[in-house]
């Protein structure tokens, strides 16, 4: 097969597979550049030096370890299936990854997310002028949602006798309710009302554009870029992870702080809607009032909005 026959047939199993479109359309991306690089090399010929190189030629362009990490990521699923269709019998990704990887980094290197500060989040929040974007960055900041999660979101998800969202099911997540406090109420209530006169087509999702169109990714990555360039706290040029802010570290600044707010840990974990891996697990039932209740004493004030809503905590 060609290569782009090729990737067709990868992303029709995949979507087989339950994958979002989303997530094949990222995983796409990455595949049909590895293939660019391999230019008329036969992709079932590659072996660990091609690979190698192609992760040298990612750092030369700037590339950052986790966008490395993610491409090899979306290659190596690739060649699963071309295993499982018998069109190859071995994956070159594999021996290569954590060794190559790891290498590249230097000693000192942190290897975890950026994790900034309650008062840098808040900083974040107030340097975006369209209530549009401080009410996405808020709630990204008080839920902990993946940004898939985010922009799948509706208005009608949100309950405002309890101040929840209930997301769309996804293969990532389990528990699907996510809690915002008063903060994140005063600041959606106040999107809410410029949305209405910017929705003039119906539109369902909860985030649209000044004339009305759903957000997409490219919508959340200039938002968080632009405001994380301008608060020193994201250099997209860097090749270091700790040096990015996107909005995964909205996610790891989320779990961290109610960590270190005294949030027990299976909470935390119910709130992150982690997969349960232990058998136990499944049956550990966890009451939603008291995880409520626990989240609002737990969750970090940012120091944004007014006292406009009230709820019996």
């Amino acid at each position: 097969m060609v290569k782009v026959t090729l990737l067709e047939a990868w992303a029709t199993d995949a979507k087989i597979r339950g994958m979002s479109p989303r997530t094949i359309r990222n995983y796409r991306y990455r595949i049909a550049n590895f293939m660019r690089f391999l230019d008329d090399k036969d992709i079932f010929a590659v072996n660990k030096i091609d690979i190698r190189d192609f992760i040298e030629e990612a750092r030369k362009k700037g590339h950052y370890t986790g966008s490395i990490a993610f491409s090899l990521a979306s290659i190596s699923n690739f060649y699963d299936w071309a295993i499982f269709e018998e069109l190859t019998d071995k994956n070159p990704v594999k021996e290569v990854r954590s060794r190559y990887l790891h290498s590249y980094k230097k000693d000192n290197e942190k290897r975890d997310r950026q994790l900034i500060s309650i008062k840098q989040a808040a900083n974040m929040i107030d340097y975006m002028v369209d209530i549009r974007d401080k009410a996405m960055m808020t709630v990204l900041f008080k839920t902990g949602v993946r940004r898939n999660e985010l922009l799948s979101m509706e208005v009608d998800d949100i309950n405002w006798n309890d101040w929840s969202i209930t997301l769309k099911p996804t293969a990532k997540r389990s528990n699907r309710v996510v809690f915002f406090d008063q903060e994140a109420a005063t600041i959606l209530s106040r999107w809410l009302a410029v949305r209405e006169e910017r929705n003039r087509d119906g539109i369902k999702a909860l985030w649209i554009s000044t004339i009305g169109r759903p957000a997409t990714e490219k919508t959340v990555i200039y938002m968080i870029s632009k405001a994380g360039i301008a608060l020193g706290i994201h250099n997209p040029k860097s090749p270091k992870l700790e040096e990015h802010f996107s909005a995964h570290c909205c996610r790891h600044w989320f779990t961290t702080h109610l960590r270190r707010s005294g949030m027990p840990r299976e909470f935390i974990q119910e709130l992150r809607g982690d997969v349960r891996k232990e058998a136990i697990d499944i049956y550990d039932h966890i009451d939603r009032e008291e995880l409520r209740r626990s989240y609002l004493s737990h969750i970090p004030k940012l120091g944004i909005g007014a006292h406009e809503f009230t709820l019996n905590c």
